[in-house]
């Protein structure tokens, strides 16, 4: 049972006073006060909270009737004229000017990747805080990104032929980012190089053979470490990104090398999203509490993991930031970490960390924006060394349309008065991952645009909110055909477009969604391109191995480049990219034969089986998760949400019924115990003796028999629920 504290006119949960309090004595500001003020936020700011959501449920219901009226794909101008009669698509403003000030150079200025982790878990924050910088050569050795087969297997030691081919893409990717002329003019490239020095503020190449060459662009240079005779590292710079050449002729690498290079060095993750909301299963004030303290370490400086491995143990602790001798003289310091924003939750759950004067639990995300404000001090009144500027940077998920992004901005602006911030320290990402907010979204950030750092396309969320919005117009095509429809492509099209417009650039990033499969480098690197061919300047990806991987990406096209070429959004473009977001993915007659609702009712109820066993039982919000084919994907509530929405809406309509689905999850329970077997503290889904089905399994079949009347279809309330109990022992 939680304990509880009276602060004010409030029951604070004890692990959260201990937290808040620990945090105010040590700068100086007076608890009394502080309690005071979050009452006064709570008493003015829930209930408009509670009104938000009615407004979500009023639309969702006058949504669903029309659909009832009108089954099938909607006339066009009628759904238009529809959606905003009922006030669901507002007048899109007619111009937004974006002014952010105060915003770090990763963010506003650079393009490169994001990583997103679960901020409970101190290992992958400091992983992923310390994935600024990664090794190229141990990005490609060590995954599929080259083929694992013939003589390039990896086997178990050292491959010469497969170090080859690795060394041979590092010269490729060093003639993209800084190509090589010889002094007499002619194209040279770094797999021929033979040494490199530094004379004159200028990089110079000694070449196999004797010949002389320097770099194409003389400012790609921008600095080295040891003596200019013998440098250790190389630091150049293209399209705003970093990279090292390590130099070491007695490493195992460098031995065999004609120029000694060891290592290729990327500047890879130049920002991290430490997640509260969907890759965490954070249901109470204790799982909160570790959250707001990892936060905290994070802006001090000061977490640290103890880590054993093959039997040693030693500290993780954030790296250093990184110094050279300048191209030009004196020294030059880098960043060594990531700049990180933290993921709030959105406005939907309460939460037990506040019990308010009516005796209600608190919203989750006031609460949230209140204690990782408080959280960030250490960084705003000390060296500022994660935000380089007075700013804390704040992901908000799950905005339903731009009344909601107000209220976001007017909530950061009381946070900021209570904790004596300057007004606009509290800057605000806007996830684009509702439709009310991708149909509204140029409104969106015209709510907010002094704040505004960040939007992106969450293509999962969206997905599974596309579904639900529409839910009663019909059976919806299987997951992965719903992605080839219109609506997706001018979901991620109109985003870059629209923020463009808005004058994001400069102020704020325009960012990309997840890439799910974290063993498929191969992939990663054929497709993720295109996310920067868009003109973002970010997109996820799951581990710092991929970040490093999805850098080479930023080196061979320009981001901003290929944003500034796209057109001006104006009225017809808008009009015409809307009417291609509102169609709807609806299945056609003979789409969904019985061998294609068999696969796909089976796939996607062991993809639920397989997250929710571990959110429940073991409280792992996002993990690695085998599909029905063993292939390992990122799994979190925005994955699941699509495999329940889209199993809800088959069942909604007749096309599966609820004994399939029992059938289904009791089949693949077997499936999803079998993967699972390597893992000591594991619980089968259908208990010991196969016939008693436990809380995990409950959850998966409520989200799916119940899914359709959730809330925008959120996997929250249900998970939230089970995991509570898990926690307590009642089941």
């Amino acid at each position: 049972m939680t304990a509880y504290v009276d602060r004010a006119n409030l029951s604070v949960a004890k692990p959260i006073a201990e937290f808040a309090e620990e945090s105010l004595a040590a700068h100086g500001l007076d608890a009394t006060a502080f309690w005071c003020g979050v009452g006064e936020i709570l008493d003015d700011f829930a209930p408009r909270n509670a009104e938000l959501l009615l407004v979500r449920d009023e639309l969702q219901s006058q949504i669903d009737a029309y659909h009832r009226e009108h089954p099938g794909q909607p006339d066009p101008a009628q759904y238009r004229e529809f959606l905003t009669r009922i006030g669901y698509l507002v007048p899109a403003p007619t111009a937004v000017s974006v002014s952010t000030e105060n915003v770090a150079a990763e963010v506003a200025e650079q393009a490169g990747p994001q990583l997103v982790v679960p901020i409970l878990n101190a290992r992958f924050a400091l992983n992923a805080v310390n994935a600024r910088w990664g090794s190229y050569y141990d990005a490609l050795y060590g995954t599929d990104a080259v083929p694992r087969e013939g003589d390039l297997a990896p086997g178990a030691a050292y491959n010469p032929a497969r170090g080859a081919e690795v060394i041979a893409r590092g010269r490729q990717l060093l003639d993209t980012a800084a190509p090589l002329v010889t002094d007499g003019g002619q194209p040279a490239s770094h797999a021929d190089a033979a040494g490199y020095t530094v004379a004159d503020g200028q990089l110079r190449v000694v070449l196999i053979g004797g010949q002389s060459a320097h770099l194409a662009d003389g400012a790609a240079f921008a600095g080295y470490t040891g003596s200019a005779t013998a440098p250790e590292k190389i630091l150049l710079v293209h399209h705003g990104l970093h990279l090292e050449i390590v130099i070491d002729a007695g490493g195992q690498i460098g031995a065999s090398d004609a120029a000694g290079v060891q290592d290729i060095v990327l500047e890879s993750a130049l920002t991290t999203i430490m997640d509260l909301e969907d890759s965490v299963a954070a249901v109470d004030a204790e799982d909160k509490a570790l959250g707001y303290r990892n936060w905290r370490g994070l802006m001090a400086g000061t977490l640290t993991e103890e880590i054993s491995k093959a039997g040693t143990t030693f500290t993780r602790r954030m790296h250093p930031d990184r110094e050279y001798t300048a191209a030009a003289g004196g020294t030059l310091t880098l960043p060594g970490r990531s700049v990180l924003f933290v993921r709030n939750v959105g406005h939907l759950m309460t939460g037990d960390s506040i019990i308010d004067a009516a005796g209600e639990w608190a919203p989750e995300g006031i609460v949230d924006a209140i204690m990782t404000a408080l959280g960030s001090l250490d960084d705003l009144r000390g060296e500022l060394a994660n935000s380089r500027t007075p700013s804390v940077y704040i992901v908000k998920p799950k905005m339903h349309g731009p009344d909601e992004v107000a209220f976001t901005a007017e909530l950061f602006a009381r946070v900021e008065q209570l904790l004596g911030l300057p007004a606009l320290t509290l800057k605000v990402g806007i996830m684009d991952e509702e439709r009310r907010t991708s149909v509204n979204l140029a409104a969106c950030i015209a709510a907010v645009p002094e704040r505004v750092v960040f939007i992106n396309t969450g293509f999962l969320d969206r997905t599974g909110d596309e579904i639900h919005t529409s839910m009663q117009a019909g059976p919806f095509l299987p997951k992965a055909a719903v992605r080839t429809r219109p609506w997706l492509s001018a979901y991620e099209a109109r985003n870059v477009a629209i923020g463009a417009s808005c004058g994001l650039t400069g102020h704020a990033q325009i960012g990309k969604g997840m890439w799910a499969a974290p063993d498929l480098m191969h992939d990663l690197l054929e497709q993720k391109i295109g996310h920067v061919r868009t003109g973002a300047s970010t997109a996820w990806v799951p581990s710092p191995t991929a970040a490093t991987l999805h850098a080479t990406h930023y080196h061979q096209v320009d981001a901003f480049a290929a944003r500034a070429a796209i057109p001006a959004f104006d009225a017809a473009a808008d009009a015409a990219s809307l009417a291609e977001l509102l169609e709807l993915p609806l299945a056609s007659p003979g789409d969904l034969t019985p061998e294609v609702v068999e696969r796909e009712l089976a796939g996607n109820a062991q993809s639920i089986l397989g997250y929710v066993v571990r959110w429940i039982d073991q409280g792992i919000g996002c993990s690695k998760v085998p599909d029905i084919d063993d292939v390992g994907l990122m799994e979190d509530r925005a994955t699941l949400r699509i495999s329940a929405q889209l199993l809800a809406n088959w069942l909604a309509h007749g096309v599966i019924s609820e004994a399939q689905v029992d059938e289904a999850l009791r089949r693949l329970s077997a499936v999803v115990d079998r993967q699972n077997a390597g893992d000591s503290g594991y619980e089968a889904l259908l208990g010991a003796d196969g016939q008693s089905p436990g809380v995990a399994f409950e959850a998966a079949r409520r989200l799916i028999v119940k899914g359709a009347s959730q809330p925008s279809g959120y996997t929250e309330p249900i998970l939230h629920e089970l995991r509570r109990a898990k926690k307590a022992g009642a089941r």
